[in-house]
């Protein structure tokens, strides 16, 4: 019978006695085992992780796709108040510090801003709207708001629909007179 070759390190082992030809077979023949089931389904075992690597791959793009629209979102947004921003400042009304009062709510609470008699008639009749910018309340003619609701309502806060400055001829009230204090 042939002694089967050992690599050295089973070699040493079986010299210091800590492993003996029955073991060494054993082992032997259980890699020879493995060997011949990797042989027969190696194919098998690399397409599962070609097919793995693909499915990955394919999240990964996915994920991509989904930060890169986010991503382009945030920059339409941010373009789109830059440009309400410029709409604003290139057509505001000027407030004035000693002028009556308009107020008017805005998330639930009752905001001022001070105006000529001219500019809060304007307010009043829709002929011009409140717009919030940048923290403040501005003042823009009726068609520069509705221009801005147009791209993005949120900002508008105050555009009343648009009157007439003649009294209806029903109105039994056309006679009176509002009374300054019960100015809204």
């Amino acid at each position: 019978m042939k002694k089967p070759q050992l690599n050295p390190l089973q070699a040493q082992l079986l010299k210091s006695g800590l492993a003996n030809d029955a073991k060494a077979r054993e082992v032997k023949a259980e890699k020879r085992k493995q060997d011949k089931l990797k042989r027969n389904n190696g194919v098998e075992i690399v397409d599962e992780i070609k097919l793995s690597a693909e499915q990955q791959r394919q999240q990964q793009i996915e994920r991509d796709r989904e930060l890169n629209r986010q991503r382009k979102m945030a920059e339409e947004q941010k373009a789109l108040a830059a440009q309400i921003r410029q709409i604003v400042e290139m057509n505001r009304i000027a407030q004035q510090a000693d002028g009556v009062a308009y107020h008017f709510t805005d998330d639930g609470k009752v905001k001022s801003v001070y105006v000529s008699d001219k500019v809060r008639t304007a307010l009043v009749n829709g002929r011009a709207g409140i717009v919030r910018a940048d923290n403040r309340y501005e003042i823009v003619p009726a068609e520069v708001a509705r221009k801005i609701q147009t791209r993005d309502a949120g900002p508008i806060v105050v555009l009343n629909q648009a009157t007439q400055d003649l009294p209806a001829e029903d109105d039994p009230y056309a006679a009176y007179q509002i009374p300054d204090d019960l100015l809204w």
